[in-house]
C-alpha cells in the first residue's frame, strides 16, 4: 500500500513559457521549487500534497509522484525491468489503467510500442500473481503511469492528475478558436494585475479571460469544478482527505468589494457563451457584460487597471490585410480612453503587433499552441510620461 504522506520526488509539468507562472503559483501554495526548467519544476512532496496541487494549480497540465528511476539501455529492456516492480502496491489486479511515454532513445522509433510493453509488464505481473488480468486502454478513466526515458535514464511516475489540468472544466461552450484556460490565466499573472483595480476585458469571445480573472481575484481554485483524478485510483488514496480539501476551497473564496470586471464583444452569442460559461464558474455576477464594438466598451475612471485584448491574428481567424485596421484602432481607442490603465494585447502576429502605433514596454513570450505569440504590455499613462 502507497502511503499518501510519504514524501517523494514530485515534477510539475506545464507548457514551454509557463514556467515563472507555476513557480509564481506553488510558492504561493507554500512549495518550494527545487529544480526549474523551460516545462516542468520538480520539488518534494506527498501524494496527499499532489493531491493539494491538482485542485489548486491553474497553469501546470500534470503532477507527477516519481516510483522509479532506473537504467534502461535498449527498448528490449523495458518489459523486464518494469514487470520487476511491486505493482500490486500501487493498484488492484481489478484496477483500470493506462500508460504514457516521452521517449528519447534510439532503439525505439514509436512510443506507442513502449506504451505497450510496460502495459504488458504491469498486466503479466498481476496475471502471474492473482491469475487477473487488469484492464488498460488510452483513456484516463483509473491509474495513470508515466515513463519518461531519455538515453539510458528512465523514469516511472505516477500521473496524479489524469486528465490535463490546463482545462478547468467550467467552459462548457468554447466559441471560436478559444484561448486554453492555463495560457488565460498565465497571461493574467503576467499582467500583475492586482486582483482589486478594473479589469477590462473588450473582444471577449467566449469570456475566459474575464472568467479566468474572477477567479483567481475570488481564490476560485479549479478543483471546485472538477471531481475525477488519477490519485483516486492508487491503493492508500482516502476519499475523506479528498473531501477536505475540497471543503477548504470552498471556504477560500473571497468578495473583493468594489470589483470590476467587464467583458465585452460586438457578437451577441460571444457574449451570451461568456455568461453561460462565468455561471457554470460560478462568478457570473461579478462580470458585466456589454454588446458592443470594443470603441465603445465601458472604461471605469481608474488611476490603475488592467484591460487585454486577445484579438484574431490572421492564423486561425480572420484576414491579415482586414486585421491591420483593427489593431490601429485597438491602439487609438487605449491612446484616447484608458489613460492610467495598463493595455495587452495576445498576438501571434508580430507584423499586426506593430500596426498598434504604440510602443510596449514589454513582450512576454508564450505559446498558443504552436503559434509563437507575444503579450504586448503598453503604459497608458495619464498626461506626459514624464508627469
Amino acid at each position: 500500500m502507497l502511503d499518501f504522506n510519504q514524501k517523494g520526488k514530485v515534477v510539475v509539468t506545464f507548457k514551454d513559457r509557463f514556467a515563472p507562472y507555476v513557480e509564481q503559483e506553488l510558492r504561493e501554495l507554500g512549495f518550494k521549487p527545487k529544480n526549474i526548467n523551460r516545462t516542468y519544476i520538480e520539488l518534494y512532496a506527498s501524494l496527499n500534497e499532489c493531491m493539494t496541487l491538482n485542485l489548486h494549480l491553474r497553469v501546470a497540465s500534470h503532477v507527477l509522484f516519481e516510483i522509479k528511476s532506473f537504467y534502461l539501455h535498449h527498448a528490449d529492456d523495458i518489459y523486464r525491468r518494469v514487470k520487476a516492480l511491486p505493482w500490486e502496491q500501487y493498484i488492484t489486479e481489478t484496477t483500470y489503467f493506462s500508460v504514457n511515454s516521452h521517449v528519447e532513445n534510439d532503439s525505439v522509433d514509436n512510443p506507442l510500442f513502449v506504451n505497450v510493453r510496460v502495459k504488458d509488464a504491469i498486466v503479466d505481473r498481476f496475471r502471474e500473481n492473482t491469475g487477473i488480468r487488469p484492464d488498460t486502454g488510452s483513456n484516463y478513466d483509473g491509474a495513470v503511469f508515466q515513463l519518461f526515458w531519455k538515453e539510458t535514464q528512465a523514469t516511472l511516475y505516477i500521473n496524479t492528475s489524469g486528465e490535463t489540468l490546463a482545462k478547468h472544466g467550467y467552459r462548457k461552450i468554447p466559441g471560436k478558436a478559444p484561448m486554453l484556460e492555463a495560457l488565460a490565466a498565465a497571461t493574467i499573472y503576467a499582467s500583475d494585475w492586482d486582483r482589486k483595480s478594473p479589469f477590462i476585458n473588450p473582444m471577449c469571445g467566449s469570456g475566459t479571460l474575464a472568467i479566468e480573472a474572477a477567479l483567481i481575484a475570488t481564490n476560485r481554485y479549479p478543483g471546485l469544478f472538477r471531481d475525477h483524478y488519477s490519485f483516486q485510483h492508487f491503493i492508500g488514496y482516502e476519499e475523506k482527505v479528498f473531501q477536505e480539501l475540497k471543503q477548504e476551497l470552498e471556504k477560500k473564496i473571497t468578495q473583493p468589494e468594489n470589483l470590476e470586471i467587464i467583458a465585452s464583444d460586438i457578437s451577441e452569442q460571444a457574449v451570451l457563451f461568456t455568461r453561460e460559461n462565468a455561471g457554470t464558474a460560478g462568478v457570473e455576477k461579478l462580470i458585466s457584460y456589454e454588446t458592443c464594438d470594443f470603441e465603445s466598451c465601458t472604461i471605469p475612471e481608474s488611476d490603475s487597471g488592467v484591460i487585454m485584448f486577445n484579438p484574431e491574428y490572421g492564423e486561425r481567424l480572420g484576414d491579415e490585410d482586414e486585421l491591420a485596421d483593427t489593431y490601429k484602432r485597438l491602439g487609438d481607442f487605449m491612446k484616447q480612453r484608458c489613460a492610467g490603465y495598463t493595455g495587452y494585447i495576445f498576438t501571434g502576429n508580430m507584423g499586426l503587433g506593430k500596426r498598434v502605433g504604440l510602443r510596449p514596454s514589454r513582450r512576454i513570450e508564450f505559446y498558443n499552441g504552436t503559434i509563437d505569440c507575444r503579450l504586448l504590455k503598453f503604459e497608458l499613462y495619464k498626461g506626459k510620461k514624464s508627469e
